[in-house]
């Protein structure tokens, strides 16, 4: 068994990560890091939930430390970009637990905070800021910030930081940072295009894959209910919310609009629940992130923002209310579950006009989910529209009230494009697409609250018998 000791890092490095209780290395953290060590610039692909910001964070801090110089007055010696607030947050409260017994600065810059503190938290300079690249080209118009001494720069959610909605931004960064420099990128998703599109950041970049891109995480049980309409959604909402009573869980929905509206109708029914969106302030989201991750909430109901940026270890249950229409985004919302090696449960409810993203991240994902109710199309049932294997089998329901799991981590602002739990699955909810409000109060498409990314945007059996192909389903069996 690979240990941290055997990956290069330094005495002091694993003593902190010790007294972290970080006993044995992920599989990413065991590829990513000795080469990280040896500067390589690197695409690095893992599950949701695996330890990616470790993975490139740690050696990043053995390189600060053994360069050992402090940085000049506004100046950034490494930059690391994420799409969404509560992506940043969260690598920049992960990084700072590493640096807890060392000199270095850490920072983090986000839209919808305080300019001005922002200013003056960069004024002395940093060693590792942590920014959206919204708020980062604002300080820079305001010459808040210098980026000519960025030596390491690391793109997290990469796939999403190079699509449409932030690659004009990341050019103008990319010009701003010098050319001789370590790039790392990171993702649980790379779509081919996105990847070739990525070879320009990158010199000589080696691939690192701790997983198959798209790949969900083992410990999560997948499963579909078809349904006729919205209501027949939050029917089956609200009485899998009621059958697991202790059960923690996240729903996801396609727009702000609708997501606000279901977080209000689940209040008003008597289920503790908050939402998350773009339209929410930075402390409104931060409030309720907080009562959901301290047990306040039993229920955040969210938009793609949540999808990348949440790494609560309690969360049972995800449900897509909505079905993504980006497929890649299906395998992050998931991954909120089932964390750190935790088990989870994934739900996802299926309209008629749905069906063709269903299609979708099953051929991704090459999972087919388990039918816990309703009938799919004749066509998509598989070859000579036969049954997947699994329909014979003995009647068995897809969840048992009050059989516990244990609960089991990494935080969008993208596209509003982690005891056993109960085993009643929770349906889930897709993100969506809406236009987003800007800092200047104009509102600007996918550039919520200076973050400048599109959001809002639409853009089987149990574990163990899903072999079958992508495009059948597998059934549970109704008793």
């Amino acid at each position: 068994m690979t240990k941290f000791s055997d990956l290069g890092l330094s005495a002091g490095t694993l003593r902190t990560l010790e007294s972290m209780e970080f006993t044995t290395p992920t599989p990413i953290q065991v590829k990513a890091i000795p080469l990280v060590l040896e500067r390589r610039d690197m695409i690095g692909l893992a599950q949701t939930g695996t330890g990616k910001t470790a993975a490139f964070g740690l050696p990043i801090i053995e390189h600060l430390l053994k360069d050992n110089q402090r940085p000049e007055p506004k100046a950034v010696r490494t930059l690391i970009l994420a799409p969404t607030r509560e992506l940043v947050n969260q690598i920049a409260g992960n990084l700072r637990a590493f640096v807890k017994d060392t000199k270095l600065r850490i920072a983090l810059v986000v839209g919808g905070a305080s300019i001005g503190r922002q200013a003056q938290l960069l004024a002395k300079g940093v060693d590792i800021l942590v920014a959206t690249p919204g708020r980062l080209l604002d300080l820079s118009k305001r010459n808040d910030v210098n980026l000519t001494a960025v030596r390491y720069l690391v793109l997290d959610e990469a796939d999403q930081m190079l699509d449409l909605g932030f690659i004009h931004d990341l050019r103008r960064i990319s010009k701003m940072v010098p050319k001789r420099r370590q790039t790392l990128l990171f993702s649980a998703t790379m779509p081919k295009q996105i990847e070739e599109l990525a070879q320009e950041y990158l010199t000589d970049p080696i691939r690192v894959e701790a997983a198959a891109p798209g790949k969900t995480a083992d410990k999560i049980d997948q499963y579909i209910h078809f349904v006729t309409g919205k209501d027949q959604k939050t029917q089956l909402l609200r009485q899998s919310l009621t059958d697991n009573p202790d059960g923690r869980a996240m729903v996801f929905l396609k727009t702000k609009h609708s997501a606000e509206k279901l977080s209000k109708h689940l209040e008003n029914i008597g289920f503790a629940a908050a939402s998350i969106h773009g339209n929410k302030s930075q402390s409104q989201r931060e409030r309720a992130l907080k009562a959901f991750k301290d047990g306040e909430m039993r229920v955040l109901v969210a938009t793609d923002v949540a999808a990348r940026g949440i790494d609560i270890p309690g969360v049972t249950h995800v449900y897509n209310y909505d079905l993504p229409t980006v497929a890649e985004a299906y395998v992050h919302r998931i991954g909120r579950t089932a964390r750190a090696g935790k088990e989870g449960i994934a739900i996802a409810f299926c309209a008629p006009d749905e069906i063709k993203m269903l299609r979708d991240i099953e051929k991704l994902t090459k999972v087919p989910l388990t039918v816990a109710s309703g009938e799919p199309p004749a066509d998509t049932r598989g070859a000579g529209n036969q049954p997947s294997r699994g329909a014979a089998r003995p009647a068995r329901k897809p969840h048992r009230k009050g059989q516990g799991r244990p609960q089991g981590g990494e935080g969008a602002e993208a596209r509003e494009q982690q005891g056993r739990p109960a085993r009643r699955p929770h349906a889930d909810a897709a993100a969506g697409g809406e236009r987003k409000q800007g800092n200047n109060g104009h509102h600007q498409a996918g550039r919520p609250n200076g973050d400048r990314n599109r959001s809002d945007r639409p853009g089987g059996q149990k574990r163990g018998n899903r072999g079958g192909k992508p495009g059948g389903y597998t059934r549970a069996a109704q008793g």
